[in-house]
């Protein structure tokens, strides 16, 4: 009984990296436009705490939701799905 209540999780791209334990995550979802019935891509940035600055620009993340740790940030980076392929 001691497993918390099911919280949101998303998947998104990391797109900045250069904040101390904090990267912000683009996530993209699919709206159908209501007169044309054509799909548009729409995003959202989320600010996410990384502990240990393992998250680098670019790499696919998960991240669940979380209780408020700043003023922006209320996520928290679960699992690195995919790496960015450096060059």
């Amino acid at each position: 009984m001691s497993e918390r209540a099911n919280r949101r999780t998303l998947v998104g791209t990391v797109v900045s990296d250069k904040m101390d334990k904090t990267v912000v995550v683009r996530v993209e979802r699919l709206v159908q436009d209501a007169r044309y019935k054509k799909y548009i891509r729409r995003y959202s940035r989320f600010m996410a705490h990384d502990e240990n600055n393992d998250c680098k620009s670019g790499d696919r993340v998960r991240i669940v939701q979380h209780r408020p740790l700043s003023k922006r940030k209320r996520w928290k980076v679960q699992e690195t799905v995919v790496k960015a392929t450096g060059v």
